[in-house]
């Protein structure tokens, strides 16, 4: 074992309590944290790409962000260690293996770097990414704080299939080597706080808790479950589900390193309905990011229904080419800022600017415009009933979300693989369904595009169907 920088320091009777202050993304279901290092400084772990709120939080605080940590190159969101190097002039640490091609100290499994009276420690525990690092902090050699990353999460581990093909089998073998040692050489009472959590797309099937303990994921038994890295390897790969195109992308991205953004973050220019025009005219993308209520009364003939909720960005990233100008139309009271902040977060920065005026001045212009009518949970049951002559009913949730339960006679098809499996769908009438039904008309749009007529949403998903009708639903 290597110490880099470690501070001579007298020894203690008691480790400290650390403040780790967490900061949680529901939409992509992350949590990256902040950690107080009790001298005026602070150490941020696996930062998003948005600086304001580890900065506002240290600001609070009295604290300069010196060190930002990373657990892995991460595949689902951009790294903000650039963007707080930029600010603060913070010191990237990472995994030597990651190769960044920016400046950073690059650590291996065993290494130590001082951080006045509390040490940090790398630990190898590749898996979820082959580089990937757990981040053990230390009070006079006492374990106070592990920050997991993908190595470990609350009743899981992150998933194995980010990287190549040929890696996941191998990786997955690894993480059963990788979360045995740490379950096996740590504390019980160790807090972990991984990076990855519940609504994750990086995350396999787990738990609901963001965080856990050492004690917790030992006593509960699943993650040692499996005698053999074989068997944990095929439990894994077993429950794994989809995941969107950009995931591919954004690895070489963070090793390369985002370049920072600095304060250019909330610009969404105003852009009249003339210059939208001439921009979609050039091949850019219009996105109608208003609830869907307001989709359905009408919109843009050819937009792309993708409502702004936590969710937002994951369907724009796996539905729309990271290289695409994005337009957009918002109603007044939606979040500017959000939105912005949803795009960056997965590198989509050819933001143009939203339609001067919405959806009034469209109209008034005279343009194109189109709506989706909105069906009740009570419909599908006879659309169901009817036959072949009344249409189609398209649930389009994720595989695992059909399997636990879903209206008889559906036809299922996830809406990230629309794009392909539903050009064999009927050109007659189509109601779509999802969770809620910001997904279905999603899906309602993508089929606009593609010419289909008679297109209708259903409110409410499965569960609300069942409420009404009193119907079971089909399971598997």
């Amino acid at each position: 074992m290597r110490t880099l920088a470690r501070q001579g320091r007298p020894r203690r009777q008691e480790a400290k309590r650390v403040e780790v202050i967490p900061f949680v993304d529901e939409g992509l279901g992350n949590s990256s944290y902040l950690v107080d290092l009790g001298d005026g400084r602070a150490l941020a772990i696996d930062p998003a790409r948005d600086p304001r709120p580890y900065l506002a939080a240290a600001g609070r605080r009295g604290l300069r962000i010196a060190y930002a940590a990373e657990t892995h190159l991460h595949a689902d969101f951009l790294s903000g260690a650039r963007e707080l190097t930029a600010a603060q002039d913070a010191r990237v640490l990472g995994a030597r293996a990651a190769g960044y091609a920016f400046p950073h100290l690059g650590l291996t499994d065993g290494e130590e770097l001082g951080l006045g009276g509390l040490t940090l420690r790398a630990l190898a525990t590749p898996g979820h990414a082959p580089e990937h690092l757990a981040w053990l902090l230390l009070d006079d050699d006492r374990p106070v704080a592990l920050f997991s990353g993908g190595a470990l999460l609350a009743g899981g581990v992150a998933r194995t299939d980010l990287v190549a093909p040929d890696q996941t089998r191998p990786l997955a073998h690894a993480a059963w080597h990788s979360v045995r040692t740490l379950l096996s050489d740590l504390p019980d009472e160790l807090p972990v706080y991984p990076t990855h959590g519940a609504g994750s797309f990086c995350a396999a099937p787990g738990g609901e808790r963001r965080t856990t303990t050492i004690g917790a994921e030992r006593a509960a038994g699943q993650l040692l479950a499996a005698p053999d890295p074989s068997a944990f390897a095929d439990q894994l790969l077993a429950g794994l589900g989809t995941f969107p195109p950009y995931f591919l992308r954004l690895r070489e991205v963070n090793r390369r390193g985002p370049e920072p953004l600095g304060r250019d973050w909330d610009a969404l220019p105003s852009l009249p309905v003339p210059e939208v025009q001439a921009r979609l005219a050039e091949g850019a993308v219009l996105i109608d990011a208003r609830p869907i209520t307001a989709f359905a009364a009408g919109h843009p003939a050819g937009a792309l229904s993708n409502a702004l909720r936590p969710q937002f960005a994951t369907w724009l990233g796996w539905l729309v080419g990271d290289d695409a100008p994005l337009l957009f139309l918002l109603e007044p009271g939606q979040d500017r800022s959000e939105l912005v902040r949803q795009c960056r977060t997965i590198g989509y920065d050819r933001l143009l600017g939203e339609v001067d005026g919405g959806m009034a001045a469209w109209r008034s212009a005279g343009l194109p415009e189109a709506t989706v009518e909105l069906l009740g949970p009570g419909l599908p049951a006879r659309i169901a009933q009817a036959g072949a002559g009344a249409g189609v009913l398209l649930d389009v949730r994720q595989a695992g979300e059909v399997a636990t339960g879903h209206i008889p006679g559906v036809v299922a098809i996830e809406l990230g693989a629309l794009g392909r499996a539903g050009r064999d769908l009927p050109r007659g009438p189509i109601t779509v369904m999802c969770g809620h039904g910001e997904r279905a008309m999603t899906a309602a749009s993508l089929l606009a595009q593609r010419g289909h007529a008679g297109l209708r949403v259903l409110l409410g998903g499965a569960a609300s169907w069942h409420a009404a009708t009193g119907r079971p639903l089909v399971t598997g």
